[in-house]
């Protein structure tokens, strides 16, 4: 896998590509790219996987200027003009599914197919109650168990990371608590322009997942003309890293799917 850096609207964009073919964008979730996993080696066998990390997040730069899922949206479009990715298939994950969802809504020509993962980024239940846990009260321990259906896939040995690695998941970090934290994990105009989302979507869900509800996920793809839901057993919040092969058989049969 190639790690390359392009410089979008005057920031320095990092990004990850491997494999020929129709071109998949991948947008990462708050844990940032992680390209040593399975489901990134799988999908570049059939596609031109590219994946870049978000501003704030693995080494892209930060602008005090951008504070919002909107902002990074139209950093992305940037940079598929930048790489001359006219029209894409796209997968995001988590926060990179809000961002995912975000974009289709400003250039759904651009999107061929879309898959959101455990997608963030709306309000859908009462104001007075949380529809998303508060992953910034919660102890890492409580955290690991919502998000891992094996919890000891989500164990991180700090003792065995460098430097590098630890300062960047401490950028990750900070920066998802910047976009997500106020309003929390949504934007209030998001679902008011959802209906501009016109292409096929599929949302996935790991059927053990504790952030993102069942009942949420029905009730956002609801807000998209052509929404479906699928459940992936034996995961959690990241599908794509404890079931890989089931992640990607999916995937790629709703992207074959009319071909």
């Amino acid at each position: 896998m190639k790690r390359q850096t392009v410089t979008v609207a005057g920031i320095d964009i990092e990004f990850h590509e491997e494999g020929d073919g129709p071109p998949v964008l991948f947008f990462h979730s708050g844990r940032g790219f992680q390209p040593q996993e399975a489901f990134v080696g799988l999908l570049a066998r059939k596609y031109r996987f590219i994946a870049p990390s978000h501003p704030g997040f693995g080494t892209s730069g930060l602008p005090d200027w951008i504070d919002s899922t909107d902002d990074i949206a139209h950093i992305h479009l940037a940079l598929m003009d930048q790489l001359d990715l006219r029209r894409v298939k796209l997968i995001g994950c988590s926060i990179g599914g809000w961002i995912a969802a975000e974009l289709a809504t400003k250039s759904p020509e651009r999107i061929e197919k879309l898959v959101l993962v455990g997608p963030e980024g709306v309000k859908l239940g009462p104001r007075d109650r949380l529809d998303i846990p508060d992953i910034f009260a919660m102890p890492h321990e409580q955290l690991i168990k919502l998000t891992f259906h094996d919890p000891a896939k989500g164990q991180v040995d700090v003792a065995k990371l460098t430097r590098d690695e630890m300062t960047v998941i401490a950028r990750n970090n900070e920066t998802l608590a910047l976009l997500a934290w106020e309003p929390y994990m949504h934007n209030p105009k998001l679902r008011h322009r959802l209906h501009r989302v016109d292409m096929p979507v599929l949302f996935l869900r790991g059927e053990s997942d504790g952030l993102i509800s069942a009942d949420y996920l029905a009730k956002y793809a609801k807000l998209v003309p052509h929404g479906r839901v699928e459940t992936i057993a034996a995961a959690g919040h990241s599908p794509q890293t404890e079931q890989p092969e089931a992640f990607v058989a999916k995937v790629t049969a709703f992207f074959e799917q009319g071909a």
